[in-house]
């Protein structure tokens, strides 16, 4: 029988794991999360969580195999920090298995889990959740009710639904007295309509109308040379010339009748290697490329904040005037652009050093007129973080753009889920999403989620796209994080309500 729960629970994992670009297998999700309820089902809490814990385990190694670009030491800690999430929520997931109609109260604790792994420890890791392996499918235009947290509910209550049906016998076959077996089979078959009905039902969920309202946005891929933590070379403003040259590229096409003339062009996250308020070349290579251009034009720096620190800063700079309004984003990465209990940390391990001057978090969204359109500045990481996109968007950002750098990530598979959020993030807000990133995978992708044009990685390209303005919130943007906790305190209670119901049970027992 544990035999059994391990290999349930392994094949669970992976087949979660194969719902995630780049395979992108999105019906495995529901399939998965059938396997791992399997696992856990009828077995005790202790039993149970390390069951969860493994199951984690073998999900998220292949998952998140994008960190050990920074050290498979780091990739094995995080997998081990974040699999604990995993091991709570099927510890709670044994008591609510106790209850009536428990798949209801397992897809809020499944909920409640990855809104804690968004939070604790340092931030919060919200990446991999399951809401990101169905952002072109049948339970997509769930986003635009309840964003990512409905959809990830979704299908865990799907996945728990066919596992009701595979594990539960009816009373009327346990107690053959106690009904006709066909009454057994129709309550059998209960649970696999009602899964059926789950991704069924988005079909009538209405979609905002097109308002009539485009603008022309270029996107640039100047591409950098070098992978891993040495991405930007030995070459000192490799990284501002490559983007330049391409943004001059850009500018010639549309001399030459080859691209229609932007009304505002948007470079990647770190599009300079060098503090433009601080060097006059950076500065100037700058100007000369947006001057060519000619409209106002996104730009990714990180700049000094005093002597000690720096922002990670979207900048928005006109042919005229140079640099103006500016976006500081607003999650960092922890270990990456900030250390936290930095004297401890760096004392302890050497390669923290790497971070360098500490990042300094902004406290605004990213609403940022330019031209003729105020536009949504996320950056990079920030996409996984649902409070952060709704601000931008609540603030009046249409269209969205997602400035990235994964040069450090190149070809691994952070990219493509990384644009499978941008996917979800469309339709969770109704706004067309513009991504621009260093080595890709920069794209467009429409209010409806499909993607109508994308780079390739590693390649310097450039284009400009045709985008559709929206004003038009969805319910999802409007309600905000409602459904997340109504999922969550759902979950919660049930779990507390079978945890006092065991108690009592426990304490006649003792009593008789």
């Amino acid at each position: 029988m544990l035999l059994a729960r391990v290999a349930a629970g392994v094949a669970g994992g992976l087949a979660l794991y194969t719902a995630f670009p780049p395979l992108d297998w999105w019906l495995c999700a529901p399939l998965g999360i059938a396997l791992i309820v399997a696992s856990l089902y009828g077995a005790r809490p202790r039993r149970v969580a390390w069951l969860g814990y493994l199951t984690a385990v073998v999900f998220l190694l292949p998952t998140l195999a994008w960190v050990r670009a920074i050290g498979d030491d780091v990739w094995v800690m995080l997998v081990g920090t974040e699999s604990v999430f995993y091991a709570a929520m099927a510890a709670l997931a044994a008591l609510v298995f106790r209850l009536r109609a428990w798949p209801l109260w397992f897809g809020g604790l499944w909920v409640a889990m990855e809104w804690a792994r968004g939070l604790v420890p340092i931030g919060g890791f919200p990446w991999a959740r399951v809401a990101f392996t169905q952002s072109e499918s049948l339970f997509t235009e769930y986003a635009a009710l309840g964003g990512a947290p409905l959809v990830s509910f979704a299908v865990a209550l799907c996945g728990a639904l066919l596992a009701h049906a595979a594990l539960v016998r009816p009373e009327a076959e346990a107690r053959p007295e106690a009904g006709p077996r066909s009454r057994a089979e129709w309550r059998r078959a209960v649970p696999v309509a009602l899964a059926l009905a789950v991704p069924v039902l988005t079909l009538a969920i209405p979609r905002p109308g097109d308002e009539g309202r485009t603008v022309n946005i270029g996107i640039v891929q100047g591409n950098v040379p070098g992978r891993g933590m040495g991405f930007l070379g030995d070459e000192p403003a490799v990284v501002l010339r490559n983007h330049a040259n391409e943004t001059k590229r850009l500018a010639q096409a549309v001399r030459e009748g080859k691209l229609p003339k932007p009304d505002l062009v948007a470079l990647p996250e770190n599009s300079t290697d060098i503090d433009p308020y601080r060097d006059p070349y950076a500065r100037q290579i700058i100007q000369d490329s947006v001057q060519d251009v000619g409209v106002p034009t996104l730009i990714g720096a990180v700049v000094a904040i005093g002597e000690e620190n720096r922002a990670t800063r979207s900048l928005v700079w006109e042919p005229k005037n140079g640099p103006g309004a500016y976006y500081d984003k607003q999650h960092l990465v922890p270990f990456g652009e900030y250390t936290p209990f930095k004297d401890i940390v760096l004392a302890l391990w050497q390669r923290a050093n790497l971070v360098g001057r500490q990042s300094v978090a902004g406290d605004k969204p990213g609403d940022l007129k330019m031209g003729p359109v105020t536009i949504g500045a996320v950056n990079c990481y920030e996409v996984a973080y649902d409070e952060t996109v709704r601000g931008t968007v609540r603030a009046g950002g249409t269209p969205l753009v997602m400035q990235a750098n994964n040069a450090t990530y190149a070809l691994s598979n952070l990219p493509p889920q990384q644009l499978a959020m941008y996917k979800l993030r469309a339709v969770e807000h109704n706004r067309a999403v513009v991504a621009a990133a260093t080595t890709g995978i920069s794209a467009y992708i429409r209010p409806d989620g499909k993607v109508s044009w994308r780079t390739r990685e590693l390649v310097a390209d450039m284009n400009v796209v045709k985008v559709p303005v929206r004003t038009q919130e969805t319910i999802a943007t409007r309600v905000g994080a409602a459904p997340e906790w109504a999922l969550m305190v759902m979950g919660a209670a049930a779990a507390g309500v079978a945890a006092w119901r065991g108690r009592r049970r426990g304490d006649r027992m003792r009593n008789d």
